[in-house]
């Protein structure tokens, strides 16, 4: 069953976000409800050019796993303090992730709140990407887990397709490049966090 979920993801960045919200995080007795996320694409030779992409350099040591096989973990330092939790997608040689912004908390809600004392209510806990990387207590030491392995101490479980007619797209928060592509989707929740356009981006063209 691994190998099925984790082809399930080998597909183009933003259908693969769509097939993870709803989909289950875990990370040791924490387990997360994905609500919101974002799709990222490939450098420019590959199938989804991307410029806001982390690969859009093409394979560094910070990104590689991004080049690799779906269903991997790719864990980064946001402005020298958050980590975010990222699912590789896509074809393995190409690449491409997923971001996740968002989650609801499923399970060990009382080792979140030790972990994010400043959460003034539980919606708080995992609403934005470093705090999805708290709430989870990830390391980077867990770059590159395999998530469909059942022994991973950080492991993904997916869910039925949400339908379509229940997914929102839109842009993606604070990038300046592509900044108007819709690879941002999400389901209601209380969990979802604010959509901030980057000052850095380009004027919107009408």
């Amino acid at each position: 069953m691994a190998g099925v979920s984790a082809q399930e993801l080998a597909v183009d960045p933003p259908t693969a976000a769509r097939r993870l919200l709803g989909a289950a995080l875990w990370s040791g007795p924490v387990a997360l409800r994905i609500v919101e996320v974002e799709a990222y694409g490939s450098d420019p030779a590959g199938p989804w050019p991307d410029p806001a992409a982390h690969s859009w350099p093409g394979p560094t040591a910070r990104n590689a796993v991004m080049f690799g096989p779906a269903g991997r973990l790719y864990v980064y330092r946001s402005y020298g303090i958050h980590l975010c939790v990222n699912v590789t997608t896509g074809y393995d040689g190409e690449a491409g992730a997923v971001l996740v912004r968002a989650a609801e908390v499923l399970d060990g809600v009382d080792l979140v709140r030790e972990r994010r004392p400043a959460a003034r209510k539980d919606a708080d806990l995992a609403r934005g990407p470093g705090n999805v990387g708290s709430a989870l207590g990830i390391n980077l030491s867990d770059y590159g887990t395999e998530l469909f392995d059942p022994f991973s101490d950080v492991r993904l479980e997916l869910k039925p397709p949400v339908p379509q007619a229940d997914i929102v797209a839109g842009p993606r928060v604070g990038v300046s490049s592509a900044a108007e592509v819709p690879w941002r989707f999400l389901i209601p929740s209380p969990a979802v966090s604010v959509y901030r356009r980057s000052p850095r981006a380009a004027a919107p063209t009408t």
